[in-house]
C-alpha cells in the first residue's frame, strides 16, 4: 500500500484545566472517556485506588476490580469503558451519572447489546414491571426476587422446586443432607452436578462395599447381628486380656499368685472409702481371682464393676459360638479374638461413608432408579439458561457503570470533584464539626499507626478521631484535616460531631494529632503568644520561688522563736532590695522612655506606620516559614496512606485550605449585642494599691536621700536621657571669648556652646 494512501491517525485533542498546582484532564464528553486509551498515564490523576473505604456502591468498585485484587487499575478502568461505551447508543450519556437507565439507550445493533436488551426486559417483567421502559440499579440488586418465580436461573444448580416429581424431589433433598447444599442465585439450597455424581459415586460405593461382605461369611460370622456382636467384644477384650495373661504368670511361677490379685493394702484402702460397683478402684481390680490355668467364669466370681458386661458378651458372642456355658477357657477366647479379624479388616475398609445415613436398603433403592439420570437433565436445562442469566449480571453492571463511572473518573483519572468542590470527593468520608470549625477533608483509617507514619509527609495538620455511636457496636477511625483557624484549642481528648456521607452523626474523639502549620493568622499571632506564654511561665516560677522562699523564711523564723532569740533587722539588706527594685524600675522606666521618646519624636503619620513595622519584625520570621510550608502541603501522602498511588503532586494552597475548613462566623445582617451582663468588671483596686505602694516606695526612698545618690552616680541611667530632654534650669551667661594665650581650663568643660545644642 502506498504510504500517501495510509489513514493518518491523529491524536486526541484533549482539554486540561489546572487546580491544587497541577494540570487535570476535562472530562466532558463520551467521546473524552472512550479515548483515555490514549491519554498518557503519567497525566493520570491516580494509577490505582482500592476497592474498600471510598464513597461509592462497593458493587460499583468490585465490577471494576476484575482480578479480585482488591484494587482498581488503570487497565481494569480501560476495559470497562470500553465495554460500556460499546453497549449504550450514545457515550455523552454516561457523563451525566443518572440512576435511572432507558431501555431505548441500550445499543441493540449488536449480539450482546440485543442480550442486555432482552434480560432486561426479562428482569423487569419478572418483577412485574413488564410495562415498563426504565430500569435502576434497586431493581437488579436483589437477584432473590428476579429468581423468585422462574424454575430454572442459569447457574446450573436445582432445588427441590425445579422438579414436580416428589420421588425426584426426596432424592434431591437426601443429595443435600448427605453431601450439602449450594445456594443458587435466588438464595435456596440446591445441588450442582459435581454434587450429583460425588452422591451417586459414593452410593455406588457403599453398596459395593456390603456386598463384599454379604459374599464373604467370614467377615459376618453373626450374619446382621455382627456388629451389636463385635461391640460388645471390644467393650470386654482389654480385660479378658489381662485376665488370661495373668492367669499364664501364675502358671509360670505360682509365687505370682499372690501378687497378681489384689493385696491387702488395696483392700485396706478400698474399706475406708464408700464402695459401689461401678467405683473405678474396683474396675481396676482382675477381672476375676488369678490363678494358674482357670478359665474366666462368666457367671460367678466376677469382678463385680465388669458383671454387666461379660453378661452381655456371654448372650451375644459366646453363646452363639459356643453354647451356654459358664466358663470361657483360653483357647476359645483366642478363637473368638480371630473369629473377629476379619471383620475389622472389612469395617477399617468402609466405602460410601457420606451417605451411610439413608441406610444400605434406601441407597440401593435409588441405585436402582433413574434418579441420576434425571436430575442431570434438569441441570442441563437449567445451563442452557447460563448466557442469558450472565447477561443479567451484565445488566446490574451496566446499571452501576451509568450511574457511577463518571463518577469514578473525576476521582481517579482528575481529582475534578475534590478540587472543584462541586461534590465531594470519594475518598472524603464526611465532615467532622469541632472547636468552632468544621473540616471537610477526612478520610477513613484502618490502620492509625501506618496511615500516619506515611501522612505526616503531607505537611497538613491531621487530627485522628475514633468515632463512635450509642447503641452500636460499630467503630471507625478518620483522619480529618485543619486547614484554617489555629491549633490553640486542638489536643488529644478532645470531642466533637462527625456527619458521614449519609447524614449520620458519630461521636468523635481526637485520639492523635500531627501537628503542621495551620493558616497565616496563627503564625502571625504566635510569637505573641510564645511571649506572653513565656512570661506566663516565668511568672508562675517566680511565684512559687518565692512561696518556697516564704515558707522557708517563716520556718526559719518559727525556729528562732523557739530558741528565744529574734534574726536581727538588717538594714543594709532591706535598703539593698529597694535598691534592687529601683535598678529594675529605673532600667524599665529608660527603656520605655528611650523607646517613647523615640517614637512621639515621628511626625504623626509615621506612628503607625512604626507601629506595622515593629509587628512585622517580630512575626515576619514565623509568617515566612508558615507560608513556606503551607505552600508545601500535599494531599497524595494522606490518600497513598490509605493504599491509593497518587500520581502527581496534589497540592492543597492557602486559599484551597482554607475552604476545607470552615470557621465560625455569625451570618450575615445577624444583630449582636455587646452588653455582657457576666463580663469581668474591671476593678481600681489593684492599679491604686500598685501606685500608692510604687510612691510609697518611692517616698522613702526619696527621703532617705538614696535616689538623689543613684541619679548623680548615674546608676539609674536616665540622667543623661532627662539632661537630654530637659534642658538645665540655669540661665547661661554670656561668656567672653577667652584669649587666645589663656588655655581653657581641663577641669571646667565648655557650656556655651549647650544652649545653642539645645536650641
Amino acid at each position: 500500500m502506498n504510504e500517501k494512501n495510509k489513514t493518518e491517525v491523529r491524536p486526541y485533542k484533549w482539554r486540561f484545566f489546572r487546580s491544587g498546582g497541577f494540570d487535570q484532564v476535562q472530562l466532558e464528553t463520551g467521546a473524552d472517556l472512550l479515548a483515555l486509551d490514549q491519554l498518557d498515564q503519567k497525566l493520570w490523576a491516580a494509577l490505582s485506588c482500592p476497592t474498600r473505604g471510598l464513597e461509592m456502591d462497593s458493587k460499583t468498585l468490585d465490577f471494576f476490580d476484575a482480578d479480585k485484587d482488591g484494587r482498581i487499575r488503570v487497565p481494569e478502568i480501560l476495559a470497562e469503558v470500553k465495554w460500556v461505551g460499546s453497549v449504550l447508543k450514545n457515550p455523552n450519556d454516561l457523563t451525566k451519572s443518572e440512576k435511572t437507565l432507558p431501555l431505548s439507550a441500550i445499543n441493540d445493533e449488536t449480539d450482546e447489546g440485543r442480550q442486555l436488551l432482552a434480560s432486561a426486559r426479562q428482569i423487569l417483567s419478572n418483577l412485574g414491571k413488564a410495562d415498563v421502559d426504565v430500569i435502576t440499579a434497586d431493581d437488579t440488586k436483589d437477584p432473590a426476587k428476579i429468581f423468585a418465580h422462574t424454575k430454572f436461573n442459569g447457574d446450573g444448580i436445582i432445588t427441590e422446586d425445579t422438579t414436580d416429581d416428589e420421588s425426584l424431589k426426596k432424592v434431591i433433598k437426601e443429595i443435600m443432607e448427605c453431601m450439602g447444599a449450594e445456594a443458587d442465585r435466588s438464595s435456596d439450597d440446591g445441588i450442582s452436578t459435581d454434587k450429583t455424581n460425588e452422591f451417586f459415586a459414593e452410593a455406588q460405593a457403599f453398596s459395593d462395599w456390603w456386598l463384599e461382605a454379604e459374599n464373604n461369611k467370614d467377615i459376618l460370622p453373626f450374619a446382621d447381628k455382627t456388629a451389636a456382636a463385635v461391640a460388645t467384644f471390644e467393650k470386654v477384650k482389654t480385660k479378658v486380656d489381662d485376665y488370661f495373661t495373668r492367669c499364664r504368670l501364675a502358671s509360670f511361677d505360682e509365687r505370682s499368685a499372690s501378687h497378681l490379685n489384689c493385696s491387702e493394702k488395696e483392700y485396706d484402702s478400698l474399706a475406708i472409702n464408700e464402695l459401689s460397683s461401678s467405683a473405678e478402684a474396683i474396675a481396676a481390680l482382675p477381672l476375676a481371682t488369678v490363678e494358674a490355668e482357670k478359665p474366666l467364669p462368666l457367671g460367678t466370681g466376677l469382678n463385680p464393676a465388669w458383671v454387666e458386661a461379660v453378661r452381655n458378651f456371654k448372650n451375644a458372642v459366646v453363646v452363639p459360638s459356643f453354647g451356654d456355658s459358664e466358663n470361657l477357657f483360653e483357647q476359645q477366647w483366642l478363637e473368638l479374638s480371630e473369629k473377629f479379624t476379619p471383620y475389622e479388616t472389612w469395617l477399617n475398609n468402609k466405602s460410601g461413608a457420606k451417605v451411610e445415613q439413608l441406610k444400605l436398603s434406601r441407597v440401593r433403592e435409588i441405585l436402582s432408579g433413574t434418579y441420576q439420570e434425571d436430575i442431570l437433565a434438569l441441570i442441563d436445562q437449567d445451563k442452557a439458561l447460563e448466557a442469558e442469566a450472565n447477561a443479567i449480571v451484565s445488566v446490574d453492571k451496566l446499571l452501576h457503570y451509568y450511574r457511577d463511572l463518571f463518577t469514578l473518573l473525576n476521582n481517579f483519572v482528575s481529582l475534578k470533584d475534590f478540587y472543584t468542590r462541586k461534590a465531594p470527593a470519594v475518598f472524603q468520608a464526611g465532615t467532622l464539626y469541632l472547636d468552632g470549625r468544621s473540616c471537610e477533608l477526612c478520610v477513613r483509617v484502618d490502620d492509625m499507626a501506618k496511615h500516619g507514619a506515611l501522612a505526616n509527609l503531607s505537611g497538613t495538620y491531621l487530627a485522628y478521631c475514633a468515632l463512635t455511636r450509642k447503641g452500636s457496636d460499630e467503630k471507625l477511625t478518620i483522619a480529618a484535616a485543619f486547614t484554617g483557624g489555629d491549633s490553640d484549642n486542638l489536643m488529644v481528648g478532645r470531642n466533637g460531631i462527625f456527619y458521614d456521607r449519609k447524614g449520620v452523626d458519630w461521636d468523635a474523639t481526637i485520639v492523635k494529632i500531627i501537628e503542621h502549620p495551620i493558616s497565616i493568622r496563627q503564625a502571625f499571632w504566635s510569637p505573641y503568644k510564645r511571649i506572653a506564654r513565656m512570661i506566663s511561665e516565668q511568672a508562675e516560677k517566680m511565684a512559687s520561688s518565692r512561696e518556697k522562699a516564704m515558707e522557708s523564711k517563716a520556718a526559719a523564723g518559727v525556729a528562732s522563736a523557739g530558741s528565744g532569740k529574734a534574726a536581727p533587722f538588717d538594714v543594709a539588706k532591706f535598703a539593698g532590695i529597694f535598691a534592687a527594685i529601683g535598678l529594675a524600675v529605673g532600667a524599665i522606666g529608660t527603656a520605655l522612655t528611650t523607646g517613647m521618646a523615640s517614637f512621639m519624636s515621628l511626625p504623626w503619620w509615621q506612628m503607625p506606620l512604626a507601629i506595622l513595622g515593629l509587628m512585622l519584625v517580630i512575626s515576619a520570621p514565623s509568617v515566612v516559614l508558615a507560608w513556606l510550608k503551607l505552600r508545601q502541603r500535599n494531599l497524595a501522602p494522606i490518600l497513598d496512606a490509605n493504599g491509593w498511588a497518587v500520581n502527581t503532586r496534589a497540592k492543597i494552597n492557602i486559599p484551597f485550605g482554607t475552604a476545607l475548613t470552615g470557621t465560625a462566623a455569625l451570618p450575615k445582617g445577624a444583630q449582636r449585642s455587646m452588653v455582657d451582663p457576666f463580663a469581668v468588671k474591671k476593678k481600681p483596686w489593684k492599679t491604686m494599691t500598685f501606685l500608692i505602694l510604687l510612691i510609697g516606695a518611692t517616698s522613702y526612698l526619696w527621703y532617705k536621700g538614696y535616689l538623689n545618690e543613684w541619679y548623680d552616680e548615674g546608676y539609674l541611667g536616665i540622667k543623661p536621657l532627662v539632661e537630654q530632654i530637659i534642658p538645665s534650669s540655669e540661665t547661661p551667661t554670656k561668656i567672653e571669648p577667652a584669649p587666645a594665650s589663656e588655655p581653657v581650663p581641663a577641669s571646667k568643660p565648655a557650656v556655651a556652646s549647650e544652649p545653642a545644642a539645645v536650641k
